[in-house]
């Protein structure tokens, strides 16, 4: 059998690569072979009359078991082709990636250039100087990287936090994504200089309890490699901290950027230089150009009504990085693909997803940060802002005429929400925080005390502006009460807009205060019937050994937590559609399981996260629960559910419901 001229140059390359590699704990065989050479050599000096040929140096290999050394370093996949060139793998000495390791093939198009970016590892992370190397088998702190480039997202391997931390990953981007580039012509150099798009790095921190901490987010300029020969170079990045610590270095990565295939011809260095200063005064330019704009909107605004200066018109919001941004460039339509297939699923969504404020540092009362949508999803949790920006993203990709709307709610406390108008003047506000949706129907102070006024559901209280990815509105009603606020949009008496040429061209890309296209959603990578019975009895140990401290004994009868099953699975799908199904079977099924005389206790409740131990703690706080677990009783059974629905980007809803039956006894 014959190789293609290709596959060969590309296994004659491979076995190079490998017989000059030298590593610890792999073979030198360069080294052997020499020597080898070096004895056999010698051997024919004191017997001149031998001719030394390859054929002696093969067998002299074979002798010595270099060449099946070598044999047994290739791997071949199921198909016969040459898959990997490796050492022997050895044993994992840190439990930090749950996730299955497959191989994945890349198709390369030979019409399109790629950029390869490679990083080569870390330095100077000097927060964790002081930790020590975990022991085999200990769970510990791990490092993740995330990265985002034109639709493209990837994610590298986790690895232990560290102060020079061991990142060893690849990625390849294709630089011709979507609709950028001809199919019958390489992009040059000079097309890939218009490409104005950054590659954006988010480093995020996971403990050992599974908890994440956003450490850095990073906009790397890739076009400098368009100058440079051969069209490799290697960069060290200096990565700095979020919020109030942007200013503070927290580690740098050594990063390897290489063009594939290599650039015939490449541009100046001069060329590259000019062109990126070119972009960044224009930027400047339209960013000063709407801040003009912006404060004589905002005068003009105050002429109307003195009152206004109170009201919640939020025209800018800061990122991790502490870059002031209009409001409107924290939204974009996007497209949930297959991944969600409703707006009431998207906001179920966006509900699982974890809430936490903007970390701070100190008193002082809340500090506001808006994330980057990478940012957010990566860290999978973030503020209530956070949360608005995605789900009112997301509804637009669903076609829905969505507003993030920034008022209070009780007690006056800021809050946002998001709000969409249906074609018939329907206002509907979402809760990103909870899921739920609320009917607005305004009331009209006007009316006769004898009209009976609509009752508000909603928390909310007041409303100063709504925002999308194309217009920005201030209320400029007499009263900012939501419960008095009309939403005809297109009256200019009642909500004065901003130009949305002026929003168009501040939020279009190469706008320094613009944020690049929204990264795509990634499916989930939980095992949702795996992470079920985990937590499950991760929950039966915790439960008996807590019974077991009252001095109680622990019976579990399996059948019915079984039929907890129907219960849980009602649950979500109420959060998820607003409809309530299936809770019938479930009450006729706890009749026949619970005989005549005895008495059922269930207790259901909700989390976002997958830690067994607090969520057993969180349950135990209920006097519910707590009785229920520390039932004592004339044949008691206990019974403990649990179930893991899945969501986009591995966000998950766990439902438990804790149970138990036993025989009153009067």
């Amino acid at each position: 059998m014959s190789l293609p001229p290709e596959k060969a140059t590309e296994l004659r390359q491979i076995i190079h690569e490998q017989l000059t590699r030298v590593s610890t704990g792999q073979m030198d065989v360069h080294g052997k072979i020499r020597e080898v050479l070096a004895e056999t050599l010698k051997d024919e000096l004191e017997d001149e009359s031998h001719n030394f040929s390859e054929e002696d140096l093969m067998k002299a290999l074979r002798r010595r078991g270099i060449i099946d050394d070598v044999m047994k370093e290739l791997h071949f996949s199921e198909d016969g082709h040459l898959r990997e060139f490796t050492s022997t793998p050895k044993p994992a000495t840190h439990f930090i990636d749950k996730e299955p390791r497959t191989l994945k093939k890349t198709n390369i198009d030979p019409t399109r250039r790629y950029l390869h970016l490679q990083i080569m590892g870390g330095k100077a992370f000097l927060e964790h100087l002081q930790e020590a190397d975990p022991l085999p088998g200990q769970v510990c702190s791990t490092f993740t990287l995330g990265l985002h480039f034109r639709n493209q997202r990837f994610r590298s391997k986790p690895i232990p936090c560290a102060c020079d931390p061991d990142f060893q990953d690849g990625f390849l981007l294709e630089l011709h994504k979507d609709s950028l580039g001809d199919g019958s012509r390489m992009a040059d150099a000079t097309t890939l200089l218009s490409i104005c798009d950054p590659v954006q790095l988010v480093l995020i921190k996971t403990d050992t309890s599974g908890e994440t901490t956003l450490v850095a987010s990073h906009f790397l300029e890739w076009r400098s490699l368009l100058g440079i020969d051969r069209g490799v170079t290697s960069l060290a990045v200096e990565l700095h901290g979020v919020g109030a610590e942007c200013k503070i270095p927290v580690g740098i990565l050594n990063v390897k950027l290489e063009m594939y295939p290599p650039l015939n011809q490449t541009l100046s260095p001069e060329i590259v230089s000019t062109q990126l200063t070119l972009e960044r005064q224009k930027a400047a330019e339209k960013e000063r150009l709407f801040l003009v704009y912006a404060k004589h909107w905002w005068r003009e605004y105050l002429q109307i009504r003195p009152s206004h200066s109170t009201r919640l018109v939020k025209i800018f919001a800061q990122d991790e990085n502490w870059v002031n941004r209009p409001v409107c460039c924290y939204v974009s339509p996007l497209r949930a693909g297959r991944l969600l297939d409703t707006p009431r699923q998207a906001a179920r969504f966006v509900n699982v997803l974890g809430y936490e404020k903007a970390p701070v540092v100190g008193g002082g009362g809340k500090q506001e940060q808006w994330s980057t949508m990478l940012a957010f999803l990566c860290r999978n949790k973030g503020d209530c802002e956070d949360h608005c920006n995605l789900l009112c993203s997301l509804l637009l990709g669903f076609g829905l005429d969505a507003y993030v709307c920034v008022g209070t709610k009780g007690r006056g406390v800021a809050h946002t929400w998001v709000m969409t108008c249906g074609t018939d003047g329907a206002v509907t506000f979402w809760e990103s925080l909870t899921g739920q949706r609320y009917i607005h129907k305004p009331i009209n102070p006007d009316d006769p005390p004898m009209v009976e006024q609509h009752k508000p559901l909603y928390p909310y209280r007041t409303i100063g502006c709504i925002f999308n990815h194309q217009r920005f509105l201030a209320n400029c009603q007499p009263s900012d009460s939501v419960d008095l606020c009309v939403f005809d949009l297109n009256n200019e008496s009642r909500w004065k807009p901003m130009s949305e040429e002026a929003i168009k061209s501040i939020c279009s890309p190469g706008a320094t205060t613009s944020l690049p296209p929204f990264p795509p959603l990634c499916s989930s990578l939980v095992d949702a019937a795996t992470e079920s019975n985990d937590i499950e009895l991760q929950l039966r140990v915790l439960v008996s050994e807590h019974r077991k401290d009252l001095g109680l004994s622990t019976v579990w009868d399996d059948q019915l937590c079984y039929l907890l099953s129907p219960a849980l699975a009602a649950y979500e799908i109420e959060r998820a559609t607003g409809i309530s199904a299936g809770n019938e079977e479930f009450q006729d099924s706890i009749r026949r399981a619970v005989p005549d005389g005895h008495t059922f206790k269930g207790f259901p409740i909700h989390f976002v996260h997958r830690n067994a131990r607090r969520a057993f703690a969180t349950c135990l706080r209920s006097p519910f629960c707590d009785e229920i677990v520390g039932c004592r009783g004339d044949q008691m059974r206990l019974a403990v559910r649990v179930r893991v629905f899945t969501y986009p980007e591995s966000a998950c809803a766990v439902w438990i419901m804790f149970a138990c039956k036993y025989r009153s006894v009067l």
